[in-house]
């Protein structure tokens, strides 16, 4: 078995990224990240890491949302002592996300110790400050197109992706054996950063399907914020974000920022209450061939927003009443200020939660998106009586019509492609369509699976070009298979 794959998340969700790629002399990880939504997926991050840490050769980075890199600082503190590899805008951006969940992790343990809602003695955090810090120490940058050899045998090279600053697409060449993996792809007509490079011949595709089932509306997602902001401000209420601190926050300003030019934004404060968020705003000036904002267009656009930094603002904005508007992490509402925004204002009908991409199930964000209203937070039940809308099209993910075009373009087939990254639905519609619509070999791996790589038979094969190899089950028993 010269070349083995194996699925260490990823495969039965939308987060937790983590694919192990084998040969007889090396280990390479291809993302390592937290596992969000149910407690069933939050727990595996308490579980040791499947394969000794200390056995990994190198990680190899996609982009630094925290479903992708957030489990690198306990890898770290486990014994991982080689390279991570990723872009230099990733580097950046990891910096200061990997940071900001250490803090959360360590506050939410300190909140739950001194409040009782832990059902620990001893609530701790997955990791520490500290472990951040070691693992930002082992982080290397390779620009896109830049070929480099990694591990025995093992070379690669990124690609453009598009989705956030530094997204990239992975190819590694192992064993005469090449493996693609797109992580999270972006959209051709993202108005906020380039389209995803296109997709070369390889043996096997791991591709994500995070809306591997639906398509994004097409209504101008600027129209429908301004139709919200202003029907909400009117009463003079309180418009909450939920954003993601890179990629959704500023995609948020900008439409906002259309608005303004056009003289369709009330004239109410708006304010962007994360500290994370104010920190990536300096990143994406720094890399303008990535994204399709130009200097002024930047500048215009954070300026629209009063930044908040402190806590002590934070806690004022609770206070203030509307109408107003508030941008805060996180998206999904697994933590951060959101929260506290959510309990302070949630209750109140003059006010509206705006849901603007995808929530994984088992979040805060989806059980408000299925209608559900009430939410616990920090260990009390808070009433949602605000409304609460969506707007898919704001999503940087592409959708199900997407991805298919995408796939179209390559040169040809793959020997295997692989759907991960999507709820269990979603991942087995987009593996329909790739079966029906292209021909190709496509399947929805499992939790723990290991397969072998072979070469992709034809240009355009049409056997599989990669054999099952076993099913080891739960995480628990991984060791078992090495």
């Amino acid at each position: 078995m010269p070349v083995s794959l194996r699925f260490l998340g990823g495969a039965d969700s939308v987060t937790g990224s983590r694919y192990l790629v084998e040969t007889d002399a090396a280990r390479v990880l291809v993302d390592c990240g937290l596992f969000q939504g149910y407690k069933v997926l939050r727990e595996r991050n308490r579980h040791p890491f499947p394969v000794p840490p200390e056995s990994i050769d190198a990680v190899v980075l996609t982009h630094a949302h925290l479903d992708h890199s957030g489990y690198l600082p306990a890898l770290v503190r486990d014994g991982f002592a080689g390279p991570i590899v990723a872009t230099p805008g990733t580097i950046e951006l990891c910096r200061v996300m990997l940071a900001d969940s250490a803090y959360l992790m360590e506050e939410e343990a300190r909140h739950a110790a001194r409040r009782g809602w832990s059902r620990h003695a001893d609530p701790r955090p997955v990791y520490t400050s500290d472990d951040v810090k070691a693992a930002l120490g082992r982080f290397r940058e390779l620009d896109f197109g830049e070929p480099r050899s990694i591990a025995d045998g093992v070379d690669m090279r990124l690609a453009p992706a598009g989705h956030i600053l530094g997204a990239a697409q992975v190819r590694l060449r192992a064993e005469g054996r090449t493996l693609h993996f797109t992580g999270d792809l972006g959209r051709h007509k993202d108005p906020l950063m380039r389209a995803p490079a296109d997709l070369e011949p390889c043996d096997v595709l791991v591709t994500e399907g995070t809306y591997g089932d639906r398509a994004h509306t097409d209504e101008d997602p600027a129209d429908r914020l301004g139709e919200i902001v202003t029907r909400v401000t009117r009463r003079g209420g309180v418009v909450l974000i939920p954003a993601f601190a890179v990629g959704r926050t500023e995609t948020v300003l900008l439409h906002l920022a259309r608005l303004a030019d056009r003289g369709e934004l009330p004239d109410v404060p708006i304010y962007l209450n994360s500290p994370m968020a104010v920190d990536v705003a300096s990143i994406y000036e720094r890399y303008p061939e990535e994204h399709r904002l130009d200097h002024d267009r930047l500048t215009r656009m954070y300026r629209l927003a009063t930044r908040i930094s402190t806590v002590d603002d934070s806690k004022l904005l609770n206070l203030r009443g509307g109408p107003m508007i508030i941008i805060s992490a996180s998206g999904m509402l697994t933590g951060g200020r959101i929260l506290h925004h959510i309990q302070a204002y949630g209750p109140d009908r003059r006010n509206a939660i705006v849901l603007t991409g995808f929530q994984a199930g088992g979040t805060r964000g989806a059980a408000l998106a299925a209608g559900e209203r009430t939410l616990r937070i920090f260990g009390e039940d808070v009433p949602i009586r605000a409304d609460v809308v969506m707007i898919d099209s704001m999503s940087a993910h592409p959708d199900a019509d997407e991805i298919l075009d995408w796939l179209r373009g390559a040169a040809s087939a793959p020997g295997m492609t692989y759907v991960t990254h999507g709820e269990a639905h979603a991942a087995d519609a987009l593996r329909a369509r790739i079966k029906h619509e292209l021909g190709w070999p496509v399947r929805v791996p499992e939790h723990g699976e290991r397969v072998a790589v072979e070469p992709a038979p034809d240009p355009v094969g049409a056997p599989a070009g990669v054999e099952r190899i076993e099913d080891v089950g739960p995480v628990e028993a991984f060791d078992a298979a090495i």
